[in-house]
């Protein structure tokens, strides 16, 4: 047995002795670097290129819209993005000419030696402005995307409700800050285009490339090396590196490597998209939710790349983990001149699921109730049904999760114990917040269907195995946890496995490494393929170990230097169902379950918020390796802290202007909390040994429980992040002045 063993990863070693090779350690004969001149302002015509004179231009590689073979398009999902600019500018820093040179210092100095002369057009700052015709970019009004979730009838029930509760909550944007900035390098291999370097999802770079080439998928190959971490900002972003530096190696010839500094990829990268949420909610005099009217608008930046799958997830997890007879949902991503928004863990859900638990405890405070009373007789039951009409059929009994998390905080002895030291002391106070909620695993609807993931697994003569899939490890670990679910279905040690990096020449097409999918969807169509395995050399599936072993090597002695691949595809579980047009059915297989608790602490000399204490709580169904499974829900807790408190990006011309990490401020080891990491299992069918996804979960609820925690030491209303110590003061001044 390997799957629940908290076993060390595969590529730890590599990386802690400084083995592991990046993309940027890389060095190629005769390699050009290359670099991006970008567009000055938010919103513009290119009217010129200048080029200074005293420059030998002749040196340089110099490629432009006009050298693209194919569309200029960067493939997502409306393909409204170009890969260069070819006359109109949407936002500043968008991508305009590229340069390559064998020197780094030149190219640099190249760089700032070209000037793009613009006309300025009126740019959107700001996704609820009213809208002048000049401004309009998109369609008639600027909207990406629109999604109405529709449950009973909330008009009627608001006429005679005896509590309707409002309120407007505001989530910011958030740097990825992966320690590895984005980076590609580009190079031709026998006849072929090849692209390699750090990436989520090799699939969709293989797609964009085609597209912009307008040639077949033959003709290249993605090779995902190393990546030092990506949270969906390597999900479609690199796909533009990708086109750049293939364009620039093809216009060469030479090996091509195009690298961002810091800098550059902070300015030019996606973000988190910011959110404003609007509650109203009916309830009845214990507390029960009766109606819910819940309005979300994401800022979706100058095109359109993921923002209507972000906007999905968000509105299908506005109504969060609990019952409510009449709902309606309206949501919306609309275009500003910033650079595009983009995936970013959670994608979605963290904006409305913040504006959900902060309206439950004040939900809580206009009717006399604790806010674990609230939550505890709204949580979902067996038998209840979501806002899509999916049921409730899980085992988890959330009241209970609650409760458990709470006691594991100590909550009650806390609360009673803040009490009397906020009383007493001159300028610290004390609180405790909470947060209950979800993270559906795997794409939303008929996304898997969509995708038709597949998978395969292939055994050598000599016993040891190999997982094709297109999965990138990129920090999580799924290299080591998918060779822990093949080495458990079949028996062996995990050893004897290895997951094969993905590569698209060799790998099948398993779908993106994003959206808490991985171990759940892919893990379980590993577990398949090796099925399939056992049944090509025993004609069944239910053995492993030493007869396993004795199969595979039979086989190969019976078909001498063939190969022996087990394979399987994503088939839709017959009992699932979804309307993509009406929004209702079962929007996920399942869902992950969690209850968090955050204790702070507020210095009223320097507004300064620090978490304490932090427990958190979930049920993900089997954890594959507790040790990494741990971890995830650490990391995914930091950055939700930093979003609550530390990380706000600052916008100069729709653009990020702190594009530095001394002025862009993340949680370092000494801001941060100990993090209790709990696990309740409750093993789903979906997933290899009853696991789900776990990735995404943990970004939902540290930045509720967070500032439920600052309000409720402070008694006021805060209802934004990040809650900088400059904007708590401003909370603070207002709330002393009225």
């Amino acid at each position: 047995m390997s799957v629940g063993d908290s076993l060390p990863r595969i590529d730890g070693i590599d990386k802690l002795g400084g083995r592991t090779r990046y993309v940027d350690d890389i060095a190629m004969p005769g390699m050009l670097h290359a670099g991006t001149v970008r567009a000055p302002v938010a919103r513009g015509v290119v009217k010129k290129i200048r080029f200074d004179p005293g420059v030998n231009w002749d040196k340089f590689v110099i490629a432009d819209h006009k050298d693209l073979p194919g569309e200029n398009v960067v493939a997502t999902i409306q393909n409204d993005m170009p890969a260069l600019v070819d006359r109109e500018i949407r936002y500043k820093h968008e991508p305009v000419l590229l340069l390559a040179h064998r020197s780094i210092r030149k190219l640099r100095e190249a760089l700032a030696a070209v000037r793009v002369e613009v006309e300025a057009l009126p740019a959107v700052a700001d996704p609820l402005a009213p809208l002048a015709p000049e401004q309009v970019q998109h369609g008639d009004d600027n909207v990406f995307k629109r999604i109405d979730i529709r449950k009973g009838d909330p008009a009627a029930v608001f006429r005679d409700a005896p509590h309707v509760v409002e309120g407007l909550y505001y989530t910011g944007a958030q740097e990825h800050l992966y320690i590895e900035p984005n980076g590609v390098i580009s190079y031709f291999e026998a006849g072929r285009l090849v692209v390699a370097g750090s990436m989520q999802c090799p699939y969709y770079m293989l797609d964009a490339l085609t597209r912009a080439f307008g040639r077949t998928r033959e003709s290249f190959r993605v090779i995902q090396l190393p990546t030092g971490g990506g949270f969906g900002g390597k999900e479609e972003f690199p796909s533009i590196l990708a086109i750049h530096a293939a364009l620039l190696a093809e216009k060469s010839g030479a090996p091509v490597k195009l690298v961002y500094d810091r800098v550059e990829d902070m300015a030019a990268s996606t973000k988190r998209h910011p959110g404003v949420v609007k509650h109203r909610t009916a309830l009845d005099r214990d507390g029960k939710l009766l109606a819910m009217e819940i309005d979300v608008v994401l800022d979706g930046g100058a095109y359109v790349t993921l923002s209507p799958v972000v906007l999905s997830r968000g509105a299908l997890h506005a109504c969060g983990a609990y019952s409510c007879d009449n709902v309606h949902v309206h949501a919306e991503a609309r275009l500003t001149n910033s650079p595009p928004y983009g995936a970013f863990r959670g994608f979605g859900a963290p904006q409305t699921i913040f504006a959900l638990e902060r309206h439950m405890d004040v939900a809580a405070g206009k009717l006399g109730l604790k806010p674990e009373e609230l939550r505890r007789c709204n949580l979902l039951k067996p038998g209840d049904t979501m806002a899509t009409g999916q049921v409730y059929r899980e085992k988890t009994d959330l009241a209970a999760l609650l409760d458990r998390a709470l006691t594991y905080a100590g909550y009650e002895t806390k609360r009673r114990e803040h009490e009397v030291f906020n009383s007493t002391h001159p300028y610290l106070r004390r609180g405790v917040g909470m947060a209950s909620f979800m993270h559906g695993a795997g794409f939303t609807g008929g996304g898997e269907v969509y995708l038709a993931s597949e998978v395969e697994v292939e055994a050598a003569a000599d016993g040891s195995i190999n997982v094709l899939t297109a999965q990138c490890d990129m920090g999580q670990g799924c290299d080591t946890t998918l060779a822990q679910v093949a080495a458990d279905r079949l028996g062996v040690a995990v050893d004897a496995v290895k997951a094969v990096r993905p590569d698209t020449s060799i790998v099948p097409n398993s779908g993106p490494t994003v959206a808490s999918r991985t171990i759940m969807v892919v893990g379980k169509l590993v577990s398949r393929a090796c099925g399939d395995l056992l049944r090509q050399v025993a004609g069944r599936d239910d053995i492993s170990g030493e007869k396993a072993i004795a199969a595979i090597r039979a086989w190969h002695d019976g078909n001498p230097g063939g190969r022996l691949i087990g394979r399987a595809k994503y088939a839709k579980p017959v009992e699932l169902d979804w309307d993509e047009d009406a929004y209702q059915g079962d929007a996920y297989a399942t869902y992950g379950w969690a209850s968090y608790v955050a204790e702070i602490e507020v210095d009223l000399r320097t507004y300064v918020v620090r978490a304490v204490d932090f427990v958190a709580l979930q049920e993900v169904g089997k954890t594959v390796n507790p040790a990494i499974a741990a971890g995830q829900i650490q990391g995914g807790v930091a950055q939700g802290i930093g979003w609550a408190l530390y990380e706000s990006v600052a916008l100069e011309d729709g653009a990020m202007s702190n594009t530095q990490m001394t002025n862009y401020v993340i949680p370092c080891c000494g801001d941060l909390p100990p993090i209790r990491v709990y696990f309740e299992e409750q093993p789903s069918q979906y997933g290899p040994r009853g696991a789900k996804g776990i990735g995404e979960l943990p970004m939902d609820g540290p930045a509720p429980a967070i500032v439920n925690a600052v309000c409720q030491a402070l008694k006021i209303n805060v209802n934004e992040t990040p809650l900088t110590p400059e904007r708590l003061m401003e909370h603070l001044e207002f709330a002393d002045h009225g």
